[in-house]
């Protein structure tokens, strides 16, 4: 399918949390591929051509300009239900050479399902020599709360964000679970020797007490790491991570549950880190950037959180380790954003979940 370009010069306007004042910055949406079914993550490869998992179990490689798409062969089979299916992907950081890619989905059965993490070599449209790396411990039978993000630390060791489950929420508290954490291991799977807790069934566990991470960013050079997750009615969190926390979750929370009915009397509990920003009521954050192109500098150092139920972006401004200000972009699509990455092209790429999903080029307005 050719590239369609929307051909609006949209203004984005930024309204500053400290007060109303407000600037302006022109960009232009374009429609690479349409027709993608409830499509949930994006890589670019080095030839511009981009890789994006479908829900429902698929992995497509599409060309820069959208006019090939051509479905990988060799994916692992997933469970599909509910909020089940293919999650993230990302290439390893020397992919170049290895042509590694390392995809989150959800593995198992009804009774019995969670998580995994499967890793395998690109070689043309197809994917060989598969196989799971990580397989969350703690098994649940429900189909919600999977987590699903992915990122590379500088030192090569993957991290995993995870679901509470849903129904097993007290378990993002317990070290000894993998379910409402973000896990750390290194590329082949095998346990870092420097990850936070030793006792048997922690030592994959990097952070703990978190209820469903759906964005998972390393900020530039400086090392940080943020995440953010949904709340329950209310309460959706920006965290920045440190090995061994405690995010609160669901000790702590600024959400309800949807009931109406307090998950907690606390929102903030000594030992447990308070997030850097907190969404009342609930944007349900997914996907998530921190940009560091050429192409808006205006942009450079910010984060880019995608919107499912505020059918948005938001831009978040960072100072001194505080989020200072925040904007609403691309609202005009009127569509629920599923991914937000930054291109090494330095353009920004958007998903849009729907069973008619986009994937969409944001480009600088000529």
């Amino acid at each position: 399918m050719n590239a369609t370009a929307i051909a609006r010069r949209a203004l984005a306007t930024v309204f500053l949390l400290t007060g109303l004042s407000a600037v302006a910055a022109e960009y232009q949406l374009e429609t690479i591929a349409s027709g993608l079914h409830h499509p949930w993550s994006v890589a670019q490869l080095p030839d511009g051509s981009l890789l994006v998992t479908e829900r429902r179990g698929k992995l497509l490689r599409i060309s820069a300009d959208g006019g090939q798409r051509q479905e990988i062969g060799g994916p692992p089979a997933t469970w599909v239900a509910g909020q089940g299916g293919f999650f993230d992907l990302v290439l390893h950081p020397d992919f170049d050479r290895n042509r590694l890619v390392y995809l989150a989905y959800a593995k198992g059965e009804k009774a019995a399902n969670g998580t995994a993490v499967w890793r395998a070599r690109l070689e043309g449209d197809a994917l060989l020599d598969g196989k799971d790396i990580l397989w969350v411990a703690d098994k649940k039978n429900t189909a919600q709360h999977y987590g699903g993000r992915l990122l590379f630390l500088p030192d090569n060791s993957l991290l995993l964000a995870t679901g509470d489950g849903f129904d097993f929420r007290e378990q993002a508290q317990d070290p000894r679970s993998e379910l409402g954490k973000v896990l750390r291991v290194m590329d082949d799977g095998a346990i870092p020797a420097d990850n936070p807790f030793s006792e048997p069934g922690s030592e994959r566990v990097w952070t703990l007490g978190h209820r469903n991470p759906q964005g998972l960013v390393l900020a530039g050079d400086s090392g940080a790491v943020y995440l953010h997750e949904h709340g329950p009615r209310g309460g959706d969190e920006v965290n920045l991570l440190r090995a061994g926390e405690n995010y609160g979750w669901p000790a702590a929370t600024h959400g309800v549950d949807y009931s109406g009915a307090y998950v907690s009397p606390f929102r903030e509990l000594p030992g447990m880190a308070a997030p850097l920003h907190v969404w009342v009521p609930s944007i349900a954050p997914s996907g998530m950037a921190w940009y560091d192109g050429d192409q808006f500098p205006d942009w450079r150092g910010k984060l880019l959180v995608g919107a499912l139920v505020d059918k948005e972006v938001r831009l978040l401004t960072l100072q001194d380790g505080r989020i200072t200000a925040e904007s609403t972009l691309f609202s005009e699509l009127d569509a629920r954003i599923r991914d937000v990455r930054v291109g090494n092209d330095g353009f920004l790429y958007l998903l849009t979940d729907h069973e008619d999903g986009a994937l969409l080029r944001v480009r600088p307005a000529p």
